[in-house]
């Protein structure tokens, strides 16, 4: 099964609200020593994701490339 762009727009979405979700709640329990490990997953992972958000709505460069020729 292909996943086509605008799932993958979808999930990425879903885990960076997820994962912020996370690192919202967490903070609250900085004391706990597995919600410190939590939090700071979370807050990697949410990176993660905003990262691989955004490169999914950059233009492809070799589509672009394979057009000029």
């Amino acid at each position: 099964m292909k996943v086509d762009a605008e799932v993958k727009k979808e999930v990425a979405k879903i885990g960076m609200t997820a994962t912020l979700g996370a690192t919202v709640v967490t903070s609250m329990f900085m004391k706990n020593k597995f919600a410190k490990k939590t939090h700071i997953i979370a807050g990697a992972a949410f990176c993660g994701f905003a990262l691989w958000h955004h490169m999914l709505y950059q233009p492809d460069k070799n589509r672009k490339k394979l057009k000029e020729k």
